[in-house]
């Protein structure tokens, strides 16, 4: 073998062995998913896995594994340290997988079998700005004091809470509880959320609340109060939640004892709104029964249904006042607020192939001409692990 030849094997043999003993791995997507933005943003969603798919990437950013039939996963996602959004929506888990990454800022757990969840399950998390465990089996979750830092979004919907939960996370904007069985809201449980600005109390089985319970929602906006059994005929407990409703800066969607359908000083104003507020007041689009079986057209149309909704929550969270970051960041914000499900089944390269910059030379000797090509297959070959390499 020439000795050229000889040189472009000996580089690309060291640059494995470097690659190895650094602990890199080549750029590999799991056979049972589609990956795009460098093979860190992983859609796993609507494969009928029971497990974990093998050969994802230390480095993955975002992960969905909804719509599939995962009943725990232990501690696996526990060393993806880098994982920012994780979507285990519409799987058969009884608890949150112990030891998520504490590098998450987006956590959808909704439509699984959730009973509980303890103070444990979040209590590292201080990146954490979204949390869905909406159409769960929830009856209690503990929170500890002074955690979950970061979280301004947390939707509880459509479960079986009797009460609001005390100690809920100091700074949530946004807390959506419609669709309980509500009865009480303990006095002094809200007094703390000096930041919340939506609140969605509708469709649950309030008859009345106590008096100044909404009093230190200072910045509140939009509260919903619609669908509830309230005891209108009982003036001594009605008419001071009336009161408030009438004179309150915030806009009142479903006034008590449908006196009108939207009270408060605000009024609604645009077109916006009406989109917004359909999110917490319209059923979920998915399911007829809680657990009807979806054929795959369906469940098509409901991920991008799912996708589109769950837009709502990205607003104002990863494009906040730190920016974004990187175009990793773009790419899952992209596929979080697409339209179309075709968006994220499509395979993406993000190696594109190097151009030679210099034409292949004509010689006479046969040698030569094999050599020439091991030597340019050699680069090439060289240049990409260079380049899939920088990516990390």
């Amino acid at each position: 073998m020439p000795a050229s030849c000889s040189a472009s094997l000996l580089c690309l043999l060291l640059l494995l062995l470097c690659g190895l003993q650094g602990g890199w791995v080549l750029s590999i997507c799991p056979s049972a998913c589609s990956c795009s933005g460098g093979h860190r943003v992983v859609d796993c969603s609507s494969r009928g896995l029971t497990k974990l798919p093998p050969g994802l990437q230390h480095n993955i950013r975002f992960l969905n594994l909804s719509f599939n039939s995962l009943q725990g996963l232990d501690s696996q996602l526990s060393h993806y340290a880098h994982l920012r959004t994780l979507d285990l929506s519409y799987n058969r888990l009884e608890t949150l997988p112990p030891a998520l990454p504490r590098s998450l800022w987006d956590i959808r757990a909704a439509g699984n079998l959730l009973r509980s969840l303890d103070k444990n399950d979040t209590a590292y998390h201080w990146n954490l700005k979204v949390l869905d465990l909406s159409n769960n089996e929830l009856e209690r979750i503990v929170f500890i004091n002074n955690t979950l830092l970061s979280l301004q979004t947390l939707n509880l919907s459509h479960n079986r809470f009797w009460t609001v939960p005390t100690n809920m996370p100091h700074n949530l904007e946004n807390v959506d509880l419609s669709h309980n069985y509500l009865v009480q809201i303990l006095p002094g449980s809200l007094d703390r959320l000096s930041r919340l600005t939506r609140f969605y109390l509708h469709a649950n089985r309030f008859s009345w609340l106590p008096e100044g319970v909404f009093k230190k929602l200072v910045v509140l906006e939009v509260i919903t109060l619609g669908d509830n059994p309230w005891a209108c005929e009982e003036e001594d407990k009605m008419t001071e939640i009336l009161r408030w409703a009438e004179q309150t800066r915030a806009t009142v969607l479903g006034c008590p004892c449908y006196t009108r359908p939207i009270c408060g000083q605000t009024q609604l104003t645009g077109t916006g709104w009406e989109w917004h507020s359909a999110l917490f007041t319209e059923p979920p689009l998915w399911v007829n029964s809680r657990r009807e079986t979806l054929s795959p057209a369906r469940t098509a149309e409901v991920t991008s249904n799912y996708q589109v909704k769950s837009a709502l929550f990205e607003t104002g969270i990863y494009s906040d006042r730190r920016g974004i970051n990187d175009s990793d960041d773009q790419a899952m914000l992209t596929w979080a607020s697409s339209t179309s499900s075709e968006s994220f089944s499509t395979r993406t390269s993000t190696t594109a192939r190097p151009k030679s910059s210099t034409k292949k030379p004509t010689v006479a000797n046969s040698r030569n001409k094999s050599c020439g090509r091991l030597d340019e297959t050699l680069n090439l070959t060289i240049a990409v692990l260079v380049a899939a390499l920088a990516s990390f």
